[in-house]
């Protein structure tokens, strides 16, 4: 059996875990907090399964019959995993792995003066700590390498909740981030957390002005034009930096500008600063281009006109208050959650109805892990999970047995109930896409739409209502919203992208100021975003051919051409939401076999299949490292096979009817002999990516996939005996 290799409890962090048989979680409607209760509260009210087993401890979960097929082993993973739908039909789960966000938040309530509870200050301490490097420093991500922008801001926040900087952890990291430059060479985003915080001075920090909001919405530089969320985070960074806003000095923060740096704040060359980024941190380089634009933005700020700043900070501050009001105080996610936050405590006060709002929704982004509290990377990824576990269940044979109907019914409700029935306040002034009759990717109340998870939930939808035992909750005008939703977020050349279709020019990526993430500056096309919609398509048009027939027909075969432009030489493709070559292989054999394109009847798959199969593993599974995502280019993991990559590998391959029998065969022995006595699967490495460079965790992913291609392994092959 395989050891849990993700999981960490670090001794170190040991003192400052909580009784963890005293945390719950409270949902509704897709909402997920954690409360820490009493003693007396905790033995009124016992923990649950789903409760347990996010917190790492024993389960009531009996040993399952040794599966020596693979419908029983697929029964036997879904026996596990849905005792973790919550009662309000999704399935919860952590979302955490960015390294940047929690700290963000931290930073934020120390300025404002919003207390943290003590038991979720050592939670926070006990994360950190687990996830440190052997260094003592933290990456972009738990899995990346020490930089500048992980050490700093984490060992920032450390200080604010209460560790001494003479802690042996302190010390670590305090060296590890000298050795890379100090706090002086931290990315754009951690000097505009240190300036707001006053251990950074603004000179030191490429500006950041809130005029490009007042450009027309025809010129590329308007944020119109940009991805969804770095307009969201520039926006809500640029109106406290319009203002040059900073926290007046305290004692710690006086002491964080000494720790901070390796020679004394008074003597930092501050404008020096600006492009001042650790090479350990930079994934993108600071162009021409960009370096003459900056020029250019530091004249302007010394020769603004005070009446046209103004008039870009109260249109910053539209743009935000909108934000904050049309995704009920959410934000699109933690990250400009925690800007907007701040701009609200500035423009309005501590006690005003938006600040307080998003006060009351703090809760909703923090995940209790394992390893301890920490931030997501929205407020979850609720409805994206749940519809593929929708999918798997249906696909591999499971939801219609009579122990999951009951399941299966809770899911269907929670699909239900999340499809945004609106579009958003003042859609076009901010920017905004249609979102009636979309499905976000976590929560309605979050309210962005997502054209895969749209897609996604559309047949998952399709799926459980044609079948005889399910309700029809959702009506058929509803499902034609978010078809012609769809309809409307095809791109030229026929691909989809993420939450919107593509408004600005590539060229705009030489002003990609991040220097962390690649890719950032404006939507592009997925394969794995077109190939969600190729198959939410492709189902509704089997069960309504009459609707719009010719222009499903027309958006599908231009889908299909983008993802056949898109296939690298080797037959591979890349993917730019999950790791890496694997799985979108996975999506672009799905959409091909939706046009009949397969293994034997097409070039294309036939070399998919070809670069799937050269790159099994000899224990018969797939493992792909996270370094492909930033490199471009596959790369094996270097612990070997993974279940994850396991499983996208069969899936690929079994749509592609790949006649290569006994690959596919290995591949299916493998993910039953990781399989563990109580049907469970453990974490292995990070599954999701963003931007190239950050990765994210998709922990539902490991039961989800293994019981899909299971599943459908009996389905296409025969539910014999494979392993004794």
């Amino acid at each position: 059996m395989s050891e849990q290799t993700y999981f960490t409890n670090r001794k170190e962090a040991e003192e400052f875990c909580s009784d963890l048989s005293r945390w719950r979680l409270n949902v509704d409607n897709g909402r997920q907090t954690w409360e820490y209760l009493s003693e007396e509260a905790a033995k009124e009210r016992p923990q649950s399964f789903v409760e347990k087993y996010w917190l790492g401890l024993p389960v009531d979960m009996p040993e399952l019959p040794a599966a020596t097929r693979p419908q029983q082993a697929a029964d036997n993973g879904w026996e596990f995993f849905k005792r973790l739908q919550t009662e309000d039909g999704h399935w919860a789960g952590a979302y955490d792995g960015p390294l940047f966000v929690t700290c963000g938040i931290v930073i934020m309530q120390y300025i404002t003066q919003v207390p943290i509870a003590q038991v979720s200050k050592r939670e926070m301490i006990r994360y950190l700590l687990n996830m440190a490097n052997e260094d003592g420093g933290w990456g972009l991500h738990t899995e990346g390498h020490s930089t500048v922008f992980g050490t700093a801001m984490n060992y920032v926040m450390l200080r604010i909740l209460g560790m001494d900087a003479d802690h042996p952890a302190m010390i670590r990291a305090r060296n590890t981030l000298h050795k890379l430059g100090s706090a002086r060479a931290i990315a754009s985003w951690g000097k505009f957390w240190l300036c707001a915080l006053g251990v950074y001075e603004w000179e030191g920090m490429n500006p950041l002005p809130p005029e490009p909001l007042l450009l027309p919405s025809f010129l590329p530089l308007n944020p119109g034009n940009w991805w969804v969320h770095t307009r969201a985070v520039f926006v809500g960074m640029c109106y406290t930096y319009g203002q040059r806003k900073s926290l007046p000095l305290t004692d710690l923060t006086r002491s964080l500008r000494e720790e901070l740096y390796d020679q004394p704040y008074e003597q930092i060359d501050w404008p020096a600063q600006r492009d001042n980024v650790s090479e350990a941190d930079r994934y993108v380089p600071n162009t021409l281009l960009l370096r003459m634009f900056n020029t250019a933005l530091g004249v302007y700020e010394k020769w603004k006109i005070p009446y046209v700043r103004q008039w870009a900070l109260r249109e910053a501050l539209f743009q935000i208050e909108n934000e904050v009001r049309n995704t009920h105080h959410l934000c699109i996610a933690p990250v400009n959650f925690a800007a907007n936050m701040l701009a609200m405590y500035y423009a309005h006060g501590p006690d005003s109805d938006l600040f307080q709002g998003m006060r009351q929704r703090l809760p909703d982004v923090l995940w209790m892990c394992y390893e301890g509290l920490a931030a997501c990377g929205t407020n979850g990824s609720q409805l994206w999970d749940t519809a593929f576990a929708v999918q798997a269940a249906v696909d591999a044979g499971i939801a219609g047995r009579r122990d999951n109907r009951d399941c299966m019914r809770k899911a269907l409700e929670f699909l239900e109930s999340t499809q945004i029935r609106e579009n958003p306040r003042n859609m076009r002034r901010t920017y905004r896409q249609p979102t009636l009759g979309a499905w976000p990717f976590s929560t309605r109340d979050q309210a962005y739409t997502v054209s895969d998870t749209t897609a996604e939930a559309l047949r998952a939808t399709l799926l459980l209502q044609q079948a005889s035992f399910m309700p029809k909750l959702i009506s058929d005008e509803r499902l034609k919203q978010a078809v012609d939703l769809l309809l409307g977020m095809q791109n030229w050349g026929g691909g989809f992208a993420s939450y919107e279709r593509v408004r600005g020019p590539q060229l705009m990526e030489h002003l990609n100021a991040s220097e962390v993430f690649g890719n950032i500056m404006v939507e592009y096309a997925y394969p794995e975003c077109t190939t969600s919609v190729v198959l939410g398509l492709s189902a509704f048009r089997k069960l309504y051919p009459t609707y719009k027939p010719r222009q499903i027909k027309r958006c599908i075969d231009s889908a299909i051409n983008y993802v056949l432009k898109v296939q690298r030489s080797d037959g591979s493709w890349y993917g730019s939401w999950g790791v890496c070559f694997t799985y979108a292989s996975m999506f672009a054999l799905q959409s091909l076999a939706c046009v009949d394109m397969y293994f034997d009847n097409c070039w294309e798959g036939m070399k998919a299949c070809a670069f799937l199969i050269d790159r099994q593993n000899a224990d018969g599974g797939w493992g792909e490292s996270f370094a492909s995502c930033e490199q471009k280019k596959y790369i094996p993991h270097p612990q070997g096979s993974q279940v994850i990559h396991t499983a996208w590998a069969l899936l690929a391959l079994m749509a592609a009817r790949c006649s290569y029998g006994d690959v596919i065969k290995r591949g299916v022995i493998f993910l039953m002999k990781r399989q563990q006595p109580n049907g469970e699967w453990l974490q292995e490495s990070i599954e999701g990516v963003f931007n190239h460079s950050c990765g994210i965790r998709y922990p539902n992913f490991k039961f989800i996939f293994p019981i899909w291609a299971l599943g459908r392994y009996a389905e296409l092959y025969g539910d014999l005996p494979l392993v004794e």
